[in-house]
């Protein structure tokens, strides 16, 4: 498997959460949703992104964010700007002193704030549950970031726009699509730039021998891979490849595809209907009794709990 076409490989929305925010100045809103990741496309206006900490980013029409929970951000006109509104977990809206507004600034299907033709506009898609996206993935990415409209593709901005206010069968389904598509596509060219900070097996590939092992490790996940066998593969010792691989990825050889397993099986029992012996077959262990144990270790839940949605 191609290391990047795994990581992408792990977002898959369901019922996300998308709205086509419409606002003239002076605005503000406080996001408190703890979302685990949520895209924002700019069409019309500016905007300011403002973390609790760190600096305050700039968006410009074309531009696209994507924000990483569950940290709390403002998003307004200005840096300055006071918050009209507070989004809660499930996209509950109130008022800053904590007063409901379950119809605040309603303006049809998808469509939120003071007018349809407001000064800005911003798509905003929220991945509601992190079983959705790799966990691999979002380790990998800052709480903010902003792509400026010359840097990527914005080809499916365009379409999310026409889409994101139809209201017609099926349409969770193909925006869970769209929203798909646009995260992919901002994150390839993320990825690319060199102050992307990309994890450190991602930039272990490019290692002639560390490269060559995680290759093998990706490709063919349920082998009985040993470090001597991955070593022979990759044309070096046992000890060559274990120090290298630990000075390059972080952790040894074995305890990286331990967590790949794991990764994949989480996937697998959110986007599939597969028996947990079916999956721990398919990820390398001999019985669902020893995936359940791992899966349990490290995620602190069981794989049925998972598969209902305890990690949210």
């Amino acid at each position: 498997m191609d290391a990047l076409a795994g990581l992408l490989d792990g977002p898959r929305a369901r019922g996300a959460f998308l709205i086509r925010a419409c606002f003239d100045p002076p605005w503000a809103v406080r996001i408190e949703d703890r979302a685990p990741l949520s895209v924002m496309a700019m069409t019309r206006g500016d905007a300011w992104l403002v973390p609790d900490r760190g600096e305050a980013l700039h968006l410009r029409p074309g531009d696209i964010a994507i924000a990483r929970g569950p940290a709390p951000y403002t998003c307004g006109d200005t840096p300055q700007t006071p918050p009209g509104a507070v989004i809660h977990p499930g996209g509950r809206c109130a008022a800053p002193d904590g007063r409901e507004l379950p119809d605040y600034m309603d303006l049809g299907t998808r469509t939120w704030g003071g007018r349809v033709d407001g000064d800005a506009i911003m798509l905003v898609g929220t991945y509601q549950m992190r079983g959705e996206i790799s966990a691999r993935l979002l380790d990998a990415l800052p709480p903010l970031l902003v792509l400026a409209r010359e840097e990527w593709d914005g080809l499916i901005v365009p379409l999310l726009d026409q889409e994101i206010v139809r209201d017609e069968p099926g349409q969770d389904v193909v925006l869970d699509r769209l929203l798909d598509l646009l995260l992919i596509a901002v994150l390839r060219t993320w990825f690319s730039r060199p102050e992307a900070d990309p994890p450190a097996w991602y930039a272990a590939l490019g290692d002639p021998v560390v490269g060559r092992a995680l290759r093998l490790l990706h490709d063919d996940p349920a082998h009985p891979w040993t470090v001597a066998s991955l070593a022979a593969k990759a044309g070096v010792s046992r000890a060559a490849l274990a120090r290298r691989f630990g000075e390059l990825v972080g952790e040894p050889p074995m305890a990286y595809l331990t967590g790949w397993r794991l990764a994949i099986a989480a996937d697998r029992l959110r986007d599939t209907d597969l028996t947990v012996g079916a999956i721990a077959g398919q990820v390398g262990y001999g019985s669902a009794f020893a995936l359940s144990s791992a899966f349990k270790r490290a995620y602190g839940i069981s794989p049925k709990e998972h598969r209902s949605g305890g990690a949210a």
